[in-house]
């Protein structure tokens, strides 16, 4: 099955490459690094490419705020799609997500990204839109997976899905590489039995 983890509906080569370094910036310098000469040098571009494409700093955590959530997005409609013929609380449905989940603890951009644009979007109301419609579309897909298999919930309860599974990522990922597999297993477990 093709992933559609590197969909960029809209994105030329070099807007993703700017902003893929961009997420690498974020990564290791947080958002305070974030800078269009810090970008430049991270994709290997003459200074001023990244001025070129986004004009202001605003523009850029903007635009690697969608970036961010396209990624995203299509992780948790790949996840959808593994899901597609078994019920939230078999094995197989336990098995998937914690590799899932596993995997996404693999991609440390994403996850610091998610830390340091949820913690700007707090003061920083074009930001918080964004990122709400983020969560709105994560939601909308969760609350497709619950009624495909018949889960009582409204959105609020798929909305409380993807926060518990923002909460898990963001717990494992500071824990020793030793202790993180057993941590997602049982928060997932922990996570799917509330479905039952």
């Amino acid at each position: 099955m093709p992933s559609r983890t590197q969909d960029a509906p809209g994105r030329s080569a070099r807007m993703e490459l700017l902003l893929g370094s961009a997420l690498t910036v974020v990564s290791e310098q947080g958002l305070r690094g974030l800078t269009h000469r810090a970008v430049d040098r991270e994709a290997g571009l003459p200074e001023g490419s990244c001025s070129a494409y986004l004009r202001t700093r605003e523009a850029l955590v903007l635009a690697l705020s969608e970036y961010f959530a396209d990624r995203m997005a299509a992780r948790v409609r790949d996840l959808a799609d593994e899901l597609a013929g078994c019920s939230l609380d078999d094995d197989q449905a336990y098995a998937t997500v914690t590799r899932s989940v596993l995997g996404w603890l693999d991609e440390r951009d994403l996850l610091v990204a998610l830390l340091e644009l949820t913690i700007q979007a707090s003061r920083d109301p074009a930001l918080a839109e964004r990122l709400g419609a983020h969560r709105r579309v994560l939601a909308e897909v969760v609350g497709g997976m619950l009624t495909a298999r018949g889960k009582q919930h409204g959105a609020a309860a798929a909305e409380t899905m993807v926060a518990s599974f923002d909460g898990v990522l963001i717990s494992a990922l500071p824990r020793p590489a030793t202790q993180r597999k057993a941590f997602v297993r049982r928060s997932v477990e922990a996570l799917l039995a509330g479905l039952g």
